[in-house]
């Protein structure tokens, strides 16, 4: 098995993730549908949490004992989580900018490569982060290590596997410059982030979340991927990039302020630290990538276009249906000018 999900608690830990789930959809189709929501959960709330995480690093910094034992102190301290919520919180405006076309960034050619720029920097991080766990391996010999926040970590090719899957996959990001509004301006849309890439990013980041969030892996990891790809395969075609931005951010900002709900809880849940499936998981994904990036190249060929300036897509059923949703070219002004 993947998780201890089994015994007297298994009912609690089954609740814990369909609210997770169903709460992260709820809470993206607030912030997709309106500016107002979008502002609320990417603007009023991230500042409250900045000010909240403020005055936690304020006292310890004086040895305060209510910051010293504070929950988001001892379990969300490492650089790897303020990383993480701010970098999705700066995808989530920038996505915001696109959509409702705000100022010259809204109205610029290039900033459409926005959305691939921040997503490559997300990338990075989670590589950063399992290569960090392989030299626990490679360099001081140790197949299990703790972290700052005292989450045990299995170290070895595992994280090798996973890292190098994770540099696939961001030259999976095909057509960077194809990104519009929506009619509605509900969504910023991605045609060419088609289910090619989605099922390869996934696999790949739950095998992440797998081995260097061993703890959290069941919410982050289970339902916070299948959010975003539920809510794009059968309602917000061409939206998955946003769905997947605006779900992360909104869940970090949770994690970070609220964490015994995934520490202390009745509905806590972990993996089972099992070294050969974080090895058959981390295989899959090198494995999906590798897949991924072949397809790619023969579409790119096929077409006879270059897959970063271009659409390899173009003519797939999820590339049409996106496109359908697109705003006409003549009231884009990025596209005008």
């Amino acid at each position: 098995m993947l998780f201890d999900v089994y015994g007297t608690n298994a009912p609690f830990q089954w609740l814990g993730w369909v609210l997770v789930f169903v709460g992260l959809i709820l809470a993206n189709e607030f912030a997709r549908r309106s500016k107002v929501g979008g502002l609320i959960m990417f603007g009023a709330l991230p500042i409250a949490m900045t000010v909240y995480c403020v005055a936690i690093g304020i006292g310890v910094s004086q040895g305060a004992e209510w910051a010293l034992n504070n929950p988001t102190h001892v379990y969300q301290n490492s650089w790897f989580h303020y990383a993480k919520v701010y970098a999705a919180l700066a995808g989530c405006l920038g996505f915001m900018v696109i959509k409702y076309k705000w100022g010259r960034l809204g109205r610029a050619h290039w900033f459409r490569a926005w959305p691939f720029v921040i997503v490559a920097i997300n990338i990075l991080i989670a590589v950063c982060s399992d290569f960090e766990s392989a030299y626990h391996f490679f360099a001081l010999g140790e197949t299990t290590w703790v972290t700052s926040e005292g989450a045990t970590q299995l170290a070895g090719w595992n994280n090798v596997f996973n890292g190098i899957a994770g540099i696939i996959n961001i030259f999976c990001m095909t057509g960077w410059w194809s990104v519009y509004a929506s009619k509605d301006e509900a969504d910023m849309l991605w045609p060419d982030m088609t289910w090619v890439y989605i099922i390869a990013y996934d696999i790949w980041n739950f095998c992440y979340t797998y081995n260097c969030l061993p703890t959290h892996s069941w919410f982050c990891g289970f339902a916070l991927l299948l959010a975003p790809t539920v809510a794009n395969f059968f309602w917000n075609k061409g939206g998955w990039i946003q769905n997947r931005a605006y779900t992360l951010a909104i869940w970090c900002m949770f994690a970070q302020v609220f964490p015994y709900f995934q520490e202390e809880s009745v509905f806590v849940t972990h993996s089972t630290l099992n070294p050969t499936s974080a090895l058959v998981v981390s295989a899959l994904a090198l494995m999906a990538n590798v897949a991924a990036i072949i397809y790619i190249v023969y579409r790119a060929k096929k077409l006879g276009v270059n897959p970063y300036k271009s659409d390899v897509f173009k003519g797939t059923r999820d590339w049409e249906q996106a496109t359908a949703r697109r705003e006409p070219a003549e009231n884009d002004p990025a596209l005008t000018a």
